[in-house]
């Protein structure tokens, strides 16, 4: 990946990217010659059955993978400024004021008592501060994660089923947060979700993956509208996933 100094115009161009795997029967492709460009500034989703890659694809974004072919390029995006928001968020066993400051304290930054405070209290969780952070329930410590994520400015998001826990009233607000932050802050968000509901309301722009390769993308108006569309007409697998899943495709 590109080092440097990240800006609003940082965009992700992955291009051929392959992952393998052994299996008794030989390589089998996680990813096969993927890719794909991430614009500035846009939340963008990437959808696609169970199996399909998009998971093994959020680690390689934020580096937790090495892909066996083909690059990723983040335009002076480095690690630091990274994040993955995944479904099971890791918390140290330690409060949940420690674990939210956590990523300031790698970067030797201090820590803004004034947006702390204002993120425990939007997220409900003033006063839980001094509460060690394994003993929130799921949602909670999935609420704490985005609270961190968010805290060290990142440019990059990746949000990997982090919204899976969350009960409708936990979810509405971190829809609200997510929504307040992009206003503030043009970062890239790529949200991966199975959940249409959360997904038309975040964002502008679908991937959709089909056995480790990107078969189709495009803006949601187009991908989710109920009227026919070339797109649509072409691509068996994505009318499949929006009938599954409540996409409004015929």
């Amino acid at each position: 990946m590109s080092h440097g100094l990240a800006g609003p115009t940082s965009l992700l161009q992955i291009k051929d990217l392959s992952v393998m795997v052994e299996t008794a029967e030989g390589d089998k492709p996680i990813l096969n010659g993927l890719n794909l460009t991430v614009e500035p500034g846009q939340t963008h989703a990437i959808m696609g059955p169970n199996g399909s890659g998009k998971s093994t694809l959020a680690k390689l974004i934020t580096g937790l993978l090495e892909p066996d072919r083909g690059s990723i390029d983040t335009e002076g995006i480095g690690p630091r400024d990274i994040t993955l928001l995944p479904r099971k968020p890791y918390m140290m066993n330690d409060t949940v004021y420690n674990n939210l400051v956590y990523p300031l304290r790698l970067r030797n930054i201090d820590p803004p008592p004034g947006l702390i405070d204002e993120y425990l209290d939007r997220m409900g969780l003033s006063r839980r501060r001094k509460q060690k952070a394994r003993s929130l329930s799921g949602g909670e410590q999935q609420k704490l994660a985005l609270l961190r994520a968010l805290l060290f400015r990142p440019r990059l998001i990746v949000a990997d089923e982090a919204m899976t826990a969350l009960d409708m009233d936990s979810l509405d607000v971190f829809e609200k947060m997510i929504l307040d932050e992009k206003k503030k802050d043009p970062v890239i968000w790529i949200v991966i979700s199975h959940q249409m509901s959360h997904v038309r309301r975040l964002v502008s722009y679908l991937f959709f993956m089909y056995h480790g390769k990107m078969e189709v993308e495009g803006s949601l108006d187009e991908l989710f509208s109920n009227l026919p569309s070339e797109k649509q007409s072409s691509n068996p697998h994505l009318r499949q996933y929006l009938r599954v899943y409540g996409g409004g495709t015929a």
